[in-house]
């Protein structure tokens, strides 16, 4: 199966964003990431609500919303207002992840959690069920432009066996350092959705990028 791909509009030019949106209506990705960052949970500020909203006007594409804040529970309403028809949350930022995913689906949002390198994926056994989504992060969170961490793959067969053992449907997302050199390799190794900032927008013709993602053989 080809991947589905997510153009993360924390790499794009802020300045011109409308004009970056309607790029991406125009490519063959299925979502459009949304990083918000809180300046907290990870070492860096970035878009909050206005924008989200800002870019759901010109949106054709389905809002990706990866929080990466302290207490996403107070916020979920509002993003969902704002636009997002998927909310990830972290599983490092959640008390009550259990109760926080059934308030996302009971908004009519795709569920999602991230889980930070560090973080096993075999503490989602227990609620792989409740997610429709889990992005693993390729990379620390809160900043654009980093190498890709190796382990990544490994991380993938094994979530990918837990999904297969479990009957979930879940879709796995990676989020850091995708470009041309791993996409084959991540989707091979169970990948669905693939995030990429940096390397689409840097890139000459962001169109052409985004379409050869996801034709990636």
């Amino acid at each position: 199966m080809r991947p589905f791909i997510a153009p993360s509009v924390l790499a794009s030019d802020f300045a011109n964003l409308q004009q970056e949106i309607e790029m991406i209506n125009k490519s063959d990705a299925s979502y459009i990431h949304v990083d918000v960052m809180d300046g907290v949970f990870v070492p860096n500020i970035s878009l909050g609500l206005p924008v989200v909203e800002a870019i759901k006007r010109h949106a054709e594409k389905p809002l990706d919303v990866h929080l990466m804040i302290i207490d996403p529970d107070k916020y979920l309403k509002r993003f969902k207002e704002a636009g997002a028809s998927h909310i990830t949350v972290h599983y490092e930022a959640c008390n009550h992840l259990h109760r926080t995913l059934h308030e996302i689906r009971s908004l009519d949002c795709k569920a999602g959690v991230a889980l930070n390198p560090h973080t096993p994926v075999e503490l989602l056994k227990d609620i792989i069920h409740d997610v429709d989504l889990v992005c693993l992060m390729s990379v620390n969170p809160g900043f654009g432009g980093q190498t890709f961490i190796e382990h990544t793959y490994t991380k993938i067969e094994n979530l990918k066996k837990l999904i297969v053992q479990t009957g979930s449907k879940a879709q796995i997302e990676i989020d850091g350092g995708v470009s041309m050199a791993n996409a084959a390799a991540l989707v091979e190794a169970g990948a669905d959705i693939l995030v990429a900032g940096n390397f689409i927008f840097t890139s000459k013709n962001p169109i052409e990028t985004v379409n050869k993602l996801k034709n990636i053989k």
